[in-house]
């Protein structure tokens, strides 16, 4: 049987809904409940979306608020009046970029629907209606726990998964076989691409914060597996065991073990190293050793842009 988990959105959203209700209940408020409707539907998953939800559906209600009084004191309160004042909503909406505003204004168009007339009391009402609903909903969204200790084991967990990837390849440089299936390139992309959301809710939830250098960072780690799936097929194609190979193979296991953030200097020199040595060897003799050669020349070239990245 799976356990009932009530998350922290949920948590929030109850809250929020309560205190909305509460307050418009106060106030003596007509149609009071709406608020918490309005509270419901602008719990968003970061205080960015929360402030786009609370800033377009202000301007959908209010905009709702003033034209379905006005058409329905002109066509008058019937139900057909509604596919006149949707017809005409939606696409208004639609060009003011307002359209998810268009279910939170509904609740307020029922309600000019059932008042029945056009009176400066119920306008207060239903503005103070939606204050509530969409105030509430902002103050209980802004408040967003921190999650960069799940973003600083994602970042651990992909140095990590780089460093056995390239240790793997150095194994198969130097010895000439491994048992190695993969596995870890495929956890590697997973791990990214979970990683890269995380990274872009905290920057929604940060709007006074320039630059995200978690978001920068997962970016840069991206460019880097896709160095890696691009290094492993050349390095698949070396199928025998040679002295420029060994060199690289330690040149990759160098690499792997580098940390983040670490001057990368003598990396360059030595990779030029190697370069200058691959130039001072004799021509291949066989297409076999031209093909093993013509691989190990492209995965340094991967390396090089590698190095660029770190």
């Amino acid at each position: 049987m799976t356990k009932m988990k009530i998350g922290f959105r949920t948590l929030k959203t109850a809250v929020g809904v309560s205190i909305s209700i509460l307050l418009a209940q106060l106030l003596q408020l007509e149609y009071y409940s709406a608020a918490g409707i309005l509270t419901l539907l602008c719990i968003q998953k970061s205080r960015k979306q929360s402030t786009q939800a609370v800033v377009s559906r202000l301007f959908a209600c209010l905009s709702s608020l003033l034209f379905s009084s006005l058409l329905f004191a002109i066509i008058g309160y019937h139900p057909y009046s509604f596919l006149v004042y949707l017809l005409l909503f939606i696409p208004f909406c639609v060009r003011f970029r307002m359209q998810e505003g268009i279910a939170s204004s509904s609740v307020i168009v029922m309600h000019v629907y059932m008042h029945r007339g056009i009176e400066p009391a119920f306008f207060l009402n239903e503005f103070l209606v939606i204050v509530i609903g969409l105030g509430v909903a902002l103050l209980v969204n802004w408040y967003m726990p921190s999650i960069d200790k799940e973003l600083n084991r994602r970042k651990e967990e992909v140095d990590r998964l780089i460093s056995v990837i390239l240790k793997e390849m150095a194994a198969y440089l130097k010895e000439g076989y491994t048992l190695w299936d993969g596995k870890e390139l495929l956890q590697l992309g997973d791990e990214l691409q979970q990683a890269k959301r995380l990274a872009v809710l905290d920057a929604e939830n940060n709007l006074l914060r320039k630059t995200n250098s978690y978001e920068s960072y997962f970016d840069t780690k991206r460019q880097q597996y896709e160095i890696l799936e691009r290094m492993l097929p050349y390095i698949s194609r070396i199928s025998v065991k040679m002295d420029q190979g060994i060199r690289i193979g330690d040149f990759i296991l160098e690499v792997s073990s580098l940390k983040p953030g670490s001057s990368t200097a003598h990396l360059r020199e030595t990779l030029r190293a190697i370069r200058e040595y691959h130039k001072l060897l004799p021509l291949p003799e066989t297409r076999h050793e031209f093909e093993n050669r013509a691989s190990l020349y492209a995965v340094a070239n991967e390396l090089e842009r590698f190095i660029h990245t770190m």
